[in-house]
């Protein structure tokens, strides 16, 4: 399942509609400054820096699938590996990023 849904009808009802919008727009921002450096990284601090913080804004938003890949490759970074398999983290990001928002888009209808 790359959407926990359940999540996001909770983290919805938790917070408010409205300012839902707002976590939702701040984590997507953020996300994407993260997934942009993704790339362009080479020491293996910096890539398990990045998976954990992408990794816990992706739990808190239900994207369970990328919340996966990010802890399995933290996890690699973490004993220095850096050979991680990021272009697969940033593809399930987009892939991610476009079922939530296709998803909000059919919640709201």
């Amino acid at each position: 399942m790359m959407i926990d849904w359940t999540r996001v009808k909770d983290l919805r009802s938790e917070i408010g509609r409205d300012d839902f919008g707002d976590i939702v727009s701040l984590f997507l921002e953020e996300a994407d400054e993260v997934v942009a450096r993704l790339s362009g990284l080479t020491d293996a601090k910096s890539m398990e820096n990045n998976l954990h913080f992408l990794k816990g804004s992706a739990l808190n938003l239900g994207f369970s699938h990328l919340a996966q890949m990010c802890q399995d490759e933290e996890r690699r970074a973490a004993t220095g590996q850096t050979d991680l398999a990021l272009a697969a983290v940033i593809d399930a990001y987009r892939q991610s990023r476009s079922t939530f928002l296709a998803g909000l888009d059919r919640s709201a209808a």
